[in-house]
């Protein structure tokens, strides 16, 4: 097997295993969220335990990442291919410490019923899953086009947050009972806000590796 093969199998078992991660924090967003809607306990506690499971895929993947530039030394695409991969696992980690933080608080409001039924919420976290599928998709493509049209969801996500935002102002000012909650809730919207951001940065990263050129398109 020749330096070069190996080097590129290496590279797409590093593929590989940042696309689990991806379907492992996707998994972990959706949790969350059930977790809070049913204030499913249990749930919750499992979503903050696999963060750690994510932090150790982080740290395998930079690992192999740092190793192969120092031992191949790549050059060009193959040197933005491994730049990209720590990117996003990056972005990906940073989108598990979101979810772990709705998790969080479904543990806050243990035993305490919501104060309105959840619809906004669990329809940005399914954007967010979204968008999260439709990157890492266009990165293992190679797809630039659906790496910019899966960013338009951002834009969505970013409505339903001020549509939130907004609502829980206004049953806050009404009824100073429902503060406490009503501001863990405007947390769990400005998380999945947040998740919707580092899935657009997936989508920045992909057009990068393919065009060399990083672009800000969540404007």
């Amino acid at each position: 097997m020749t330096t070069r093969h190996s080097f590129h199998e290496q590279l797409e078992s590093l593929q590989r295993d940042l696309l689990r991660m991806g379907v492992f924090v996707s998994e972990a967003i959706e949790k969350a969220v059930q977790s809070l809607a049913r204030l499913d306990i249990p749930q919750a506690r499992a979503v903050i335990e696999g963060d750690d499971t994510v932090d150790r895929m982080l740290i395998d993947i930079e690992k192999r990442c740092l190793q192969l530039m120092a031992l191949q030394q790549p050059m060009a695409i193959d040197l933005r291919t491994i730049g990209t991969a720590l990117k996003i696992v990056t972005d990906l980690e940073r989108m598990a410490d979101h979810a772990t933080d709705i998790a969080e608080v479904t543990q806050k409001l243990a035993g305490e019923p919501l104060i309105k039924p959840l619809v906004d919420i669990p329809r940005m976290s399914v954007l967010a899953r979204e968008m999260t599928r439709e990157a890492l998709d266009a990165y293992v493509r190679e797809d630039e086009t659906a790496a910019r049209e899966m960013i338009e969801k951002d834009h969505e996500i970013d409505a339903l947050y001020r549509a939130i935002f907004d609502e829980l102002v206004e049953l806050m000012q009404s009824n100073p009972a429902v503060v406490l909650q009503a501001t863990l809730l405007l947390h769990v919207a400005m998380s999945l806000e947040r998740i919707g951001d580092h899935a657009t940065n997936l989508g920045e990263w992909t057009i990068y590796l393919l065009t060399g050129e990083l672009e800000e398109l969540n404007n």
